[in-house]
């Protein structure tokens, strides 16, 4: 996914690469240094001096240069991979069937975590993380070569207790990082019990529970505290066997060296310029390897990238043009006409497959028609919405569309030809406008200004401040229900859809809103095919059918006029007296149920 970078890889890769040598050509020359104190002759001293100074002037140019290159090309690399991560991801997921985020694991918020902290781990793994080994591999393979070639026997002892030194500086800092995250851990609890406690400040004087908080919050820091008396002693003894081992080492190697220049084997020069780039050497790989975790953590994240981006949709659209192959040279008008047709159709949600929402549903609706779907609670209203929108696949049986399996539709094209009201219209931060434009992006003023007027909207707009430029807030929370559900059904005729379905688009309303949104949905229904499901069944009166709705069937159809004259015989008949007031008596339906 880095491939378009793979210049900045290379420019990164050689600032490392310069940068992890310098460290071992710095330790070289700071070693050569002591023996300049001890020559006799003063010129020499300043010469020497003038040389030492300069070099260490141009190894800061050379650390300055190369870790602009090498911090400035990975840091792009890693920046363009979490843009196209996050933007391939989003494009993936908004792919999925309704079915994957019904899960627990796909909520909202555990998807917006996922695109916010997954990419960046790839990011600092790609970025930071990279730069650093390539970095610690220069510093090691130059550092070994010169220390060998300067004096090989101190090299070699000063290698046999490389691990010992690696391991003190790995674990001193892998110690300090774990208490600190441990400590934020700790803490998390009791800031979120204080966050709540001020939130909510209200709530607690109301009740006069301001003891009781400060008790909870006490409650609380007893554990953390607890853990962190038992955390710091294990880690100040750690430390302080890391720091001895260090210091041992340290100690051990000059002992040597010190054993090799009483024999004649090695000059100071030669001990001080080897100590130093082995104990420096130790410093940078101790610090690659406690990135052990961090890349652990980036291949979790990498391998969860990749699943997401590997993952097929169980329904998606694999058509040209979002329509049937065999209907290219036809016209989108004509193909879609809106006739509707549910064949013996049996359904489960992904989530709960042994529990049948729908068992063998069969129901028409003719094109241009309103059909009304009532019933109790849970019956399958909403769901014959959601297999109309193809949001899933019904396990058995078919969903025809003028005749056609909806399956072989196009999904874009399917869905331009279907508008949905819900109970709970989502409207987005930003303006009116925006959302009513959300139907169609491509719509003038004038077809804006008409849609709200045809959904009884126009007149409130018109009184706000800003009128169409204002703005409705997170989720439209600056409107009342009844204006949200207007705006939701000017977003509806505004996109002219030849099918439209609502879903209890008035039962949430007061009665004033309730009629308004009620006179609109009415003059939306010429010439559509309309699903409508109700409880408030005074809304459905005037369907072309009313479809009785109970445990996945259809049980009863016909005009309200017909249904009625079934008398206590009928369900809906029942439903229509529950809802006056009336206990009816039990139907035989309900009877042969129980």
């Amino acid at each position: 996914m880095n491939r378009p970078e793979w210049k900045q890889a290379l420019l990164g890769c050689a600032g490392a690469v310069v940068f992890g040598a310098v460290m071992p050509l710095y330790s070289y020359s700071l070693g050569s240094l002591p023996e300049v104190y001890f020559l006799g002759d003063d010129g020499l001293i300043r010469s020497k001096t003038r040389l030492y100074s300069l070099v260490f002037f141009g190894i800061a140019i050379v650390c300055i240069v190369a870790n602009i290159v090498q911090h400035y090309n990975f840091a792009v690399m890693g920046e363009r991979l979490t843009e196209r991560v996050r933007s391939q991801m989003l494009a993936k997921i908004l792919s999925f069937e309704m079915g994957w985020f019904d899960l627990d694991s796909n909520s909202s918020a555990a998807i917006s975590a996922r695109l916010a902290t997954q990419a960046t781990k790839l990011r600092s793994l790609v970025g930071d993380r990279m730069s650093l080994l390539v970095q610690a591999g220069a510093n090691a393979a130059l550092g070994f070569s010169l220390s060998l070639s300067v004096s090989w026997r101190l090299a070699l002892v000063m290698m046999a207790m490389q691990p010992l030194i690696i391991a003190s500086f790995y674990f001193k800092k892998v110690l300090m990082t774990s208490a600190s995250r441990k400590a934020r851990k700790a803490q998390a609890k009791g800031s979120q019990l204080a966050g709540e406690a001020v939130a909510n400040h209200r709530t607690v004087t109301a009740f006069s529970s301001q003891r009781r908080v400060l008790e909870l919050y006490a409650a609380a820091q007893a554990g953390p505290r607890r853990d962190g008396r038992a955390q710091s002693w294990v880690s100040g003894g750690c430390l302080s066997l890391c720091q001895c081992s260090n210091t041992g080492s340290m100690a051990l190697a000059l002992w040597y060296g010190g054993r090799l220049m009483a024999a004649g084997l090695a000059t100071p020069t030669h001990v001080f310029q080897v100590f130093f780039m082995l104990m420096t050497m130790g410093r940078v790989i101790a610090d690659a390897g406690s990135l052990t975790s961090d890349l652990a953590q980036g291949g979790d994240a990498a391998r969860a990238v990749l699943d997401t981006l590997d993952r097929d949709p169980l329904i998606k659209d694999d058509h040209d043009g979002g329509i049937d192959k065999r209907q290219k040279n036809t016209s989108k008008k004509e193909i879609v006409r809106g006739a509707i047709e549910f064949r013996d159709v049996r359904f489960s949600y992904p989530t709960r497959p042994d529990a049948a929402v729908l068992d063998g549903f069969s129901l028409e609706i003719g094109a241009g028609k309103t059909v009304a779907l009532v019933g109790p609670s849970g019956s399958g209203k909403s769901t014959v919405i959601a297999l109309i929108e193809r949001f899933y696949d019904a396990q058995r049986g078919s969903v025809l569309v003028d005749g056609r399996d909806i399956r072989s539709f196009g999904l874009a094209h399917l869905r331009s030809r279907i508008a949905l009201v819900s109970q709970e219209p989502t409207l987005f931060s930003g303006t009116i406008r925006d959302n009513i434009m959300y139907g169609d992006e491509q719509s003038t003023e004038d077809e804006v200004v008409n849609a709200a007027k045809l959904a009884s909207a126009h007149e409130f707009i018109s009184g706000m401040e800003g009128g169409y430029d204002a703005r409705v807030g997170e989720r439209g929370a600056q409107l009342s229900g009844g204006q949200r559900q207007r705006v939701a059904l000017a977003r509806a005729i505004l996109k002219n859809a030849r099918i439209l379905l609502l879903d209890e688009a008035t039962s949430a309303l007061d009665t004033v809103s309730e009629r308004l949104v009620q006179d609109a949905v009415d003059g939306m229904l010429q010439g559509r095919t309309c699903v409508v499901v109700a409880h408030r069944l005074s809304t459905v009166h005037k369907s072309d059918m009313i479809a009785v709705v109970k445990n996945g069937k259809v049980v009863e159809r016909g005009r309200h006029a017909e249904l009625i004259a079934a008398g206590r015989g009928g369900m809906y008949y029942n439903l229509i007296k529950l809802q006056h007031g009336v206990s009816p008596s039990p139907s035989p339906i309900d009877v042969e149920a129980n």
